[in-house]
């Protein structure tokens, strides 16, 4: 998949320098997952859920939340918001 852009998430890890490890796995194994609809990127993320209109990934074991949207028929993931548990807790889809 194409994940439009990285940058959100380098912005992110600079202000939580932790969460550099998670979110590069995780857009290393997105990028190189194919998936025609949502069931089938649910079989490569188990924590991924579909939250007012967006595509919610739980990385690096329920510390940060990547909001994403995706359209699966050109294969690209565009990410909104990256959050730390408290932040998505506080966050109104």
């Amino acid at each position: 998949m194409h994940i439009i852009s990285k940058r959100t998430l380098r912005d992110f890890w600079t202000i939580h320098p932790a969460a550099a490890g998670p979110l590069l796995y995780w857009h290393t194994v997105l990028q190189h997952a194919l998936a025609a609809n949502f069931a089938e990127l649910k079989t490569v993320f188990n924590t991924v859920d579909w939250v007012g209109g967006y595509v919610v990934f739980d990385v690096g074991g329920n510390n940060y939340r990547v909001i994403t949207d995706v359209v699966f028929r050109t294969q690209t993931v565009f990410i909104k918001h990256v959050f730390t548990h408290k932040e998505y807790n506080a966050w109104k889809p």
